[in-house]
């Protein structure tokens, strides 16, 4: 178990980059993310396998999520919002693993995750609406709002990584204290809700993410993220 939620142990060095074990563990998801999708889309038919149903149910889920919440059809979104995801489920996940420690448990990781989503509500909103209509919402529904409004793009940015950062973090150091004071099977309803707090933090961040792009995309977006945000 981490000893730190702020301190990182370097395994090995990459010339004078220093490499962690949550980075490690980011590379070692995402190949196997990478792999296991190469494999199961590797033959695709008409008459689905039991894979393949699954593969398509999740699919499908994703875009009835992206079109309940961003009011958009999926396509351009879809890859962006499966892929975060199902690589915070599996990050959450992995700290059922002996000897994993989370990426998603680490402050770095969860802010290059949203740093992604930053960067993806301006590259969609001025992808929609052009740079000129784009740069004016920040002035909605007044020019008096731009600096609250530019504030606003950057705490939602920062609430995602606390919101993400402290429940996987809080989620890996109770199960690690009850397991070390109580053995081997007494933390396992708690490893249980772990797992459960694993999937509501990946749905949320998915969520929350769509909501923001969805109100660069809208008219009013500023009003439109403030009410969708404050109801999740």
């Amino acid at each position: 178990m981490i000893a730190s939620p702020l301190a990182t142990a370097t395994l090995f060095h990459i010339g004078p980059i220093g490499i962690s074990a949550p980075v490690v563990a980011t590379w070692v998801i995402m190949a196997l993310l990478a792999c296991g999708s190469a494999w199961i889309t590797r033959r695709l038919s008409l008459t689905p396998s039991k894979m393949q149903t699954v593969l398509e149910l999740v699919v499908s889920t994703i875009d009835d999520q992206i079109r309940d919440t961003m009011q958009a059809e999926p396509e351009r979104y879809r890859a962006l919002v499966g892929t975060l995801f199902l690589f915070i489920l599996v990050s959450n996940w992995s700290s059922l693993l002996p000897g994993v420690e989370p990426p998603t448990a680490h402050v770095e990781t969860d802010a290059a995750l949203a740093l992604i989503v930053f960067c993806a509500t301006i590259f969609y909103g001025v992808r929609t609406r052009g740079l000129g209509r784009y740069l004016a919402t920040f002035a909605e529904p007044t020019w008096i709002m731009i600096p609250l409004n530019v504030v606003e793009q950057i705490t939602r940015t920062f609430s995602l990584v606390v919101r993400l950062f402290g429940n996987v973090m809080s989620g890996v150091f109770v199960v690690g204290i009850v397991l070390s004071l109580a053995g081997l099977l007494v933390p396992i309803p708690l490893m249980a809700l772990d797992l459960l707090t694993g999937a509501v933090q990946a749905y949320i961040f998915s969520v929350l993410a769509m909501v923001f792009i969805g109100a660069a995309l809208a008219e009013n977006s500023a009003n439109t993220s403030s009410k969708q945000a404050g109801q999740q």
